[in-house]
């Protein structure tokens, strides 16, 4: 595919991917991270990519953020600089819509496979089939993964209309 090709395709997906890439850490500074280290990964094998780049990028993005979490990765600390106890600004809240707050909470509340599952599913317009390739496994466990994903959600507090629990 060649160079040229990898940079029209990083200019043309990467705000896509990392809007997967988001859904899938809920951390912009993760997210970033995330894209970035898959994208490098899929350079270095850029000529030997047959077919669809993006389900391939998408899948070292999956990959590499279960191994992430494997590793029980905790982040980093924040450390006064300068000698004080102040920290840098927050993210401002205008980063992420204020009527969509309780679904990224209850989607964050989901197990990581779960939420991987209903990200690719339903928020990246991917089929089962192509769920099930890309996650590396059947059809049968991205349907009842988004069985029980929506099972936790529908009882998700974060997503409880005037204190009730969503039946």
């Amino acid at each position: 595919m060649g160079e040229v090709g990898f940079d029209e395709f990083v200019a043309a997906r990467s705000g896509t991917l990392l809007r997967t890439a988001y859904l899938l850490t809920r951390d912009h500074g993760l997210a970033e991270d995330l894209l970035q280290t898959a994208l490098t990964k899929a350079w270095f094998s850029w000529s030997r990519i047959n077919g669809g780049p993006e389900a391939y990028v998408r899948k070292i993005m999956v990959n590499t953020y279960a191994s992430w979490w494997r590793r029980k990765w905790n982040g980093e600390t924040p450390s006064s600089h300068l000698g004080t106890d102040a920290l840098p600004e927050g993210r401002s809240v205008d980063q992420e819509p204020v009527e969509s707050t309780d679904l990224w909470t209850a989607l964050g509340n989901l197990p990581r496979r779960m939420r991987a599952v209903v990200v690719l599913r339903y928020f990246e317009d991917l089929t089962e089939s192509e769920t099930a390739a890309l996650l590396g496994v059947t059809v049968g466990t991205v349907k009842s993964q988004t069985a029980k994903a929506f099972a936790k959600l529908r009882i998700d507090p974060a997503l409880a209309t005037s204190g009730e629990v969503l039946r």
